[in-house]
């Protein structure tokens, strides 16, 4: 049954109001329409609600997008790229060159109105985002994608802008991986989770941004960052995909590991402890013919849980391989009420619990277990979802996903997020009329609706024999050196 025959009065109606509270969460600045608040809810203090979050706005951006509205992306890309430090700092507190803010908002003063941004220091836990950039040329690329307006990219100073975040991921590093070493809190999950070190999401955002700024890198004066993206690609690509990948099959070879090898010869390459992997658990959840991107790989760190945003985006963005791509959708379907359940759906799978819940979230009391970053369930993630769906061809997964959300988002008010093991609370914190939840919502429609609106944020395979190339070299032979 096709997704238009399943809409009802009362859908339509739900649909119609997502559209008027969208309409009412667009940011003005200078009388210009710059972005979308993160949430319309007037019943609690706004805190920080009544920004416009990079991250929080892709969404919305890309039913802007769609829908024609193209002067609020233009008009946000524009003003973000303004707020990006064109400078180092001297002073170690302040704002790196080349970084995106996480938010801004606006503020009058005598009359007179600006834009203050937030690069974390006004943040819980004070981190910065490192999201922010990568989302920031993903979204700028989206845009050119949508409106055919190259000129925009070609700009001097959005090539420049691109320029700089390259300079910071590119940069020489201690670390000796193609991945980002990034702290814990840099991304969506923005509290303490255990995802320090090389998470699955950033690797992901860090990739589908590297294939955009190659896209769109094509001034003279680039050549250095060009060289050093193709040199990065096929890296990180391969790496990813041979090292973070479980299925049942990598299951058994990590099982029989040695630990404690040394040397080129070595197999356990990360020398993951066989006692710090729950193979019982993954045996009994893993289907045959399933598998999944793990949430992290490092020194003697296998994290095995299931991170959404991560696997949804290295599918969109062919990260995956298609078999790969096949087996998480697999995975989804066949271990839907753990994933999905009443609300689309989870951010991680499983929860952190008991003793482990205290030491790595240090008793947090807003990611209790199943709860907000703990597991709890984010609508917003719908919109990801439905584009895995139409990539693979797994269409009834985002209808059926669509369904269970249609109805209850509107009753509820739009939540932030919701809490339990089947999604069935209205978070225990969320905040109503969240944007995102709506745009992803609407945004899921869309794409069911119309799968030729996928390339705004999907790509070509990368050619298989630079990747397999890649994957001959040793993890410390890998060069991350930028060249300048």
């Amino acid at each position: 049954m096709h997704l238009n025959e399943l809409e009802t009065t009362e859908n339509l109606k739900e649909v119609e109001e997502a559209w008027l509270t969208l309409e009412k969460s667009i940011l003005y600045y200078q009388g210009r329409p710059v972005g979308t608040v993160a949430a319309y809810d007037a019943s609690v203090e706004a805190l920080n609600y009544d920004q416009c979050f990079v991250r929080d706005f892709v969404s919305s951006a890309l039913i802007f997008l769609i829908k024609g509205r193209t002067d609020i992306v233009r008009n946000f890309l524009e003003e973000t790229l303004k707020l990006q430090p064109k400078e180092k700092a001297l002073d170690a507190y302040k704002p790196g060159r080349g970084l995106i803010p996480a938010s801004f908002k606006v503020v009058s003063e005598n009359g007179q109105e600006y834009l203050e941004a937030d690069f974390g220091e006004h943040a819980i836990a004070r981190v910065t985002p490192v999201d922010s950039c990568l989302w920031w040329i993903i979204l700028l690329r989206a845009y050119v994608v949508a409106t055919e307006d190259f000129s925009l990219a070609y700009q001097p100073e959005f090539q420049n802008g691109i320029r700089l975040i390259m300079e910071i991921c590119l940069a020489n590093r201690f670390d000796m991986y193609p991945t980002l070493l990034v702290p814990d809190g840099a991304c969506m999950i923005d509290r303490r989770l255990g995802i320090y070190g090389h998470p699955l999401e950033l690797q992901v955002l860090f990739y589908t941004a590297l294939r955009a700024s190659r896209e769109l890198l094509v001034c003279q004066g680039n050549s250095d960052i060009v060289a050093a993206i193709d040199n990065r690609l096929p890296l990180l690509c391969a790496h990813i995909r041979q090292h973070y990948w479980i299925d049942i099959n990598r299951l058994n070879e990590i099982y029989r590991f040695k630990s404690e090898e040394y040397g080129k010869g070595a197999v356990n390459l990360f020398n993951i402890y066989v006692d710090s992997v729950p193979y019982y658990e993954l045996d009994k959840w893993l289907p045959k013919k399933g598998g999944y991107l793990a949430g992290n790989v490092g020194p003697s760190q296998l994290d095995t849980r299931f991170f959404s945003l991560g696997n949804l985006m290295a599918i969109i963005s062919d990260l995956a391989t298609e078999e790969q791509a096949q087996a998480i959708m697999t995975l989804i379907e066949d271990r839907w009420d753990d994933l999905v359940g009443d609300m689309p759906m989870k951010i991680c799978f499983p929860a952190l619990e008991h003793e482990e819940y205290r030491i790595v979230t240090g008793c947090d009391p807003k990611n209790i277990p199943w709860s907000y970053h703990n597991a709890g369930s984010w609508p917003v993630l719908m919109w990801m979802l439905a584009a895995a769906a139409v990539k693979t061809n797994k269409i009834s997964l985002a209808q059926k996903a669509i369904q269970t959300a249609q109805g209850r988002l509107s009753t509820d008010q739009w939540p932030e997020y919701y809490d339990g093991k089947k999604g069935r609370l209205i978070g225990k914190q969320a905040r109503k009329y969240q944007t995102w939840t709506i745009t992803g919502f609407l945004l899921a429609k869309e794409l069911m609706a119309n799968p030729t609106y996928l390339p705004l944020i999907s790509f070509g395979k990368l050619p298989a024999e630079q990747v397999s190339r890649a994957c001959e070299f040793e993890i410390a032979s890998v060069d991350p050196y930028m060249p300048r």
